[in-house]
């Protein structure tokens, strides 16, 4: 079957976190991304490129962009293209005159996708930053950690792939529907800041009710609540716990030996600490994955914190195929599912710059430029390797 963006060009500029996410979904989604890169090898990988799940099924080409050749060279490019995807600090793109009022003018149908931190505009704009300062900013990070600790970042989850790439994605699929019926494309403006922001309308919308407090350790799902938390288990591993609903709370009393009748008022903040150290310490005289057997008849909504080795062997997740094994390791495979044209992970490039070139021909653009270039040795060396 034809996969759901089979024929959609898109040109990615190099660069880290939410964009090569998003350029990856593209490309599994069956869209023809090429990657645009600044060195070879790139400078934005922290190791073997082949490994570098997120660079999967794009081939690339090095231009400098510095360079008069290199930025015309650029522009001939984003003329056969749908979407190109940057995500530079504000005004890069407009200094080497690639910019969005320059493209879209050479090319009306483009989707212009822009990724920052702070956006566009406003008083950071300009400013340098990180996932873990984008959920600072945004009050995402406060919520998170422990009372009696300092916050703790979420890994780049939150902020580069749930409020950036997957934003930017949504935009990128937005203004191409929209492009169905005006012909015209646009400028997709994501930040991660305003994504992050996004992701917290439960919050905020609790907060106006007066369900949500600013002080960490009395909110519902901030691991204050004795039903929705983790637990260390005898051996040093640890239970997760969501019996977030009356009939999974019970349940959860009833699985640890406990009377659900003694537990009555779970939603009461002033109660949880206590009873956390009762369950707590209950959890401490057996071993995490005896508690999943002893709880298994339970519809108590707990569940073993795995490794990530672990959750690739995890009957669930081997069920749903949810993992892919291959020569470099385990990496996940593509999700959401469609079952009509379906989309699948795209490998990495074994030759990247040698299939860019290719790309280039399959697109009808001049390749010779490249015999030319610095580089050229590079791309010999990446075609020869096995």
């Amino acid at each position: 079957m034809t996969a759901p963006l089979a024929g959609l060009r898109v040109i990615e500029f190099a660069g880290l976190g939410p964009t090569p996410f998003t350029a990856m979904m593209l490309a599994n989604m069956g869209a023809e991304v090429l990657r645009i890169e600044r060195s070879w090898p790139p400078d934005t990988s922290l190791g073997d490129p082949e490994r570098d799940f997120l660079r999967g099924g794009r081939p690339a080409i090095v231009l400098d962009l510095k360079t008069q050749q290199g930025r015309d060279y650029a522009r001939d490019l984003v003329r056969q293209a749908d979407v190109l995807i940057e995500g530079y600090r504000p005004g890069v793109m407009e200094r080497l005159d690639l910019g969005p009022d320059r493209l879209n003018a050479e090319n009306s149908r483009l989707i212009y996708a822009r990724m920052t931190g702070w956006g566009q505009t406003g008083p950071l704009s300009l400013t340098a930053g990180h996932d873990i300062n984008y959920l600072a900013l945004t009050g995402a990070l406060h919520m998170m950690g422990d009372p009696d600790r300092p916050p703790a970042p979420p890994i780049n989850l939150v902020g580069d792939y749930g409020g950036g790439a997957m934003f930017l994605l949504s935009g990128i699929l937005a203004a191409l529907l929209s492009r169905q019926g005006t012909g015209l494309g646009q400028v997709v403006d994501a930040a991660m800041t305003d994504g992050v922001s996004m992701l917290m309308t439960q919050m905020f919308a609790w907060s106006a009710m007066g369900s949500w407090h600013a002080d960490r350790g009395s909110n519902l799902l901030d691991g204050s609540a004795y039903f929705y938390r983790c637990y260390e288990t005898a051996d040093g591993k640890f239970i997760a716990v969501g019996a977030l609903e009356a009939k999974f709370h019970d349940e959860l009393l009833r699985g640890l030996g406990l009377d659900p009748v003694d537990f009555p008022d779970r939603l009461t903040s002033g109660v949880w600490a206590e009873r956390s150290a009762i369950i707590g310490a209950i959890f401490k005289s057996a071993s995490r994955d005896e508690w999943v057997r002893r709880l298994a008849a339970f519809d108590a909504c707990v569940t073993p914190v795995l490794t990530m080795a672990e959750a690739v062997d995890h009957p669930s997740n081997t069920a749903r195929g949810a993992h892919l094994t291959g020569v470099s390791g385990p990496q996940p495979a593509f999700a959401p599912r469609l079952m009509r044209t379906p989309a699948t992970v795209r490998a990495v490039p074994k030759t990247p710059l040698a299939d860019g070139i290719e790309r280039l021909r399959d697109w009808g653009l001049n390749t010779s430029f490249f015999n030319t270039q610095a580089d050229a040795k590079n791309l010999t060396r990446a075609s020869a390797k096995p």
